[in-house]
């Protein structure tokens, strides 16, 4: 018998990936009961089995809707009928504080329990079912925000313990995916609501671009963020190199900073701002800018203020960016 297109489309990326494993480890698969989940776990548990791996799939419940609980009962039965090894349901506490919307709240607290859940099975890959849908929908979102290269490399088929499998495969795939093996994907229905940027996106913007220019879209943007992502990849290793060589015992070598390219340069200031504890979150290109003309602009300026609260100043030749209440 034939194995399905779609079958297939989603399967073989994920051969790949786990046959980079060893027999007898452990994999969790991220699953909310979607098509992309589904069809991923559904392929994890075929080709992980083959391979000899445990496969445990992992569900978790955000609470943000009173009948969370009863759907994260439904994707526990369902990974238990694909013959998962293992089921494990994580119920996390969404906090939308700290600048936070609730979509990205919601991410942080998936994540930080896909860790503790990843370090309780020893588990060597957590697999995500991102798509190349979504990863097109982050590089437009990115795009349209003046985000910058790091943005628009959008996601990273791999992190850590995680990887993403099938951010080539098309989410109409894992749909048909779905269907064909008899599975019933969830529909969230926060994936149709339009209070939500992501969902404009992909029922309202993407369409229209694929319309007014063509088909292809999706895969374009897709191809972007990998070319961008090795670009990104080799300037983040250069601007490591130039922060090795021109850090000091109290700061930055101003001479043997100013010398190199702007594009290490900011590099350069991003990660000392952050070693020196300027949250991630809040850290700005224009607050880097700034600090730059500390460089390249150096007109007697007194400091600039960072998040924080962390301020850089330049004194005796080096660029020095510190915690103004220490001391």
């Amino acid at each position: 018998m034939t194995l399905h297109p779609s079958v297939a489309a989603v399967r073989l990326p994920v051969r790949a990936l786990l046959a980079q494993l060893a027999p007898g480890d452990v994999v969790a698969v991220a699953c909310s009961g979607g098509a992309d989940s589904l069809a991923l776990a559904s392929a994890a548990v075929f080709e992980g089995h083959k391979l000899g791996l445990r496969v445990v799939g992992v569900t978790v419940d955000h609470g943000l809707q009173p009948w969370s609980a009863d759907q994260a009962a439904r994707v526990v039965a369902q990974l238990a009928s694909l013959g998962v090894d293992e089921t494990l349901t994580a119920t996390v506490s969404v906090d939308a504080g700290a600048g936070l919307g609730p979509e990205a709240a919601a991410r942080e607290a998936r994540y930080a329990v896909l860790e503790e859940v990843a370090t309780h099975l020893g588990a060597a890959r957590v697999l995500l079912g991102h798509t190349l849908d979504d990863q097109a929908e982050t590089v437009l979102l990115g795009l349209t925000r003046g985000s910058g290269g790091r943005s628009l490399q959008g996601m990273r088929p791999g992190f850590g313990v995680f990887a993403r499998p099938l951010l080539g495969v098309r989410r109409d795939d894992t749909v048909t995916a779905c269907q064909v093996e008899g599975l019933e994907a969830w529909d969230d229905p926060h994936n149709h609501d339009p209070g939500y940027t992501r969902v404009r996106v992909r029922e309202r913007v993407l369409p229209v671009l694929e319309d007014e220019l063509g088909p292809g879209i999706a895969a374009a943007l897709a191809r972007t963020a990998e070319q961008l992502r090795d670009d990104t990849a080799l300037l983040d290793e250069l601007a490591d190199r130039v922060l090795a060589d021109v850090r000091r015992a109290e700061g930055l070598d101003v001479e043997a900073l100013r010398a190199q390219p702007p594009s290490l340069r900011h590099r350069v200031l991003h990660r000392a701002a952050l070693a020196a504890g300027v949250p991630a979150a809040e850290l700005t290109r224009a607050h880097v800018l700034e600090v730059d003309r500390l460089l390249v602009d150096w007109r007697g300026q007194r400091w600039i203020d960072l998040p924080g609260p962390r301020r850089a100043t330049r004194r005796d030749g080096l660029v020095v960016i510190e915690d103004p209440t220490a001391g």
